[in-house]
């Protein structure tokens, strides 16, 4: 194992690298760590070299003036530099979980030589209608508060799982998010490197009430656009919500060590 820190935009990003094989650079999402992804990450180094780190504001980087999409972006693409500076062998698979996911397809849209693969989990999801409707502003504000107010312990122990982030901050960001992926689908048109998606049947839980039944259904529906604007594009489904990192680890991390699928191959 080997650490380093990158340093920019004001903020220290806390870099992780081991395991030996192919290249993987792993982007965690919002509210994730590296800590939280520790069996993925311990399962993807036994054939990998994998890079990954905490985004401003999470685990042990430093918090940060701002919190955006973009400034989570720099984060990514400062980390991205750092390697290119040191001796991969050659371009990284860029793994992406949930935010990640959407990261990773906008560097690769302008980066493309500096990849070599996406795997996209739970993220980066071209939705044909927004996530959240006014209808849902109180759930998700509800759904951000509790989060927020565990996180007070973690902070106050500054461990390696901790989020710095405002509840406010997260709303923000899911708001800012669903924007995002009501465009993404212009940056997936400029990628030619192969793409895998690993996705949960059950984003928003197994309820058969509330919020769940559109929210999951508008989840397949946005992954459905997209392999029918894209079909090279291999989709996995997993029996899952969006913890599915935490909860189906090994499924993943087979998955993203396999060859890719047939042209728009679907598997659950």
């Amino acid at each position: 194992m080997r650490h380093f820190t990158v340093h920019h935009d004001g903020v220290t990003i806390p870099v992780s690298r081991g395991g030996r094989g192919r290249p993987l650079v792993l982007c965690p999402g919002l509210s994730s760590t590296q800590a939280e992804l520790h069996e993925l990450i311990e399962l993807l180094r036994r054939d990998h070299d994998v890079v990954t780190f905490d985004l401003r504001g999470h685990g042990l980087a430093s918090p940060a003036v701002r919190y955006s999409f973009d400034a989570f972006l720099s984060d990514l693409v400062a980390v991205m530099a750092e390697l290119g500076r040191l001796d991969l062998p050659s371009p990284p698979v860029l793994v992406g979980y949930s935010l990640g996911a959407d990261l990773a397809v906008h560097y690769a849209s302008e980066c493309p030589d500096a990849v070599a693969e996406l795997v996209l989990i739970d993220g980066a999801n071209p939705l044909p209608e927004p996530f959240i409707t006014e209808a849902d502003l109180p759930e998700f504000r509800a759904l951000r508060e509790d989060p927020a107010t565990r996180q007070e312990a973690e902070r106050a122990r500054g461990t390696a799982r901790q989020v710095l982030l405002t509840a406010r901050d997260l709303h923000d960001l899911d708001l800012e998010i669903d924007v995002v992926r009501s465009e993404i689908l212009d940056r997936y048109q400029k990628i030619d490197h192969p793409i895998r998606m690993i996705m949960s049947t059950a984003i928003a839980g197994r309820s058969g009430e509330g919020r769940a039944p559109r929210h999951n259904q508008l989840w397949r529906a946005g992954i459905e656009r997209l392999v029918r604007e894209r079909p090279h594009i291999a989709t996995s489904w997993l029996d899952a919500d969006h913890r599915l990192v935490l909860t189906h680890a090994p499924q993943i991390a087979q998955l993203i060590r396999s060859a890719p699928g047939p042209v728009g191959q679907a598997t659950s």
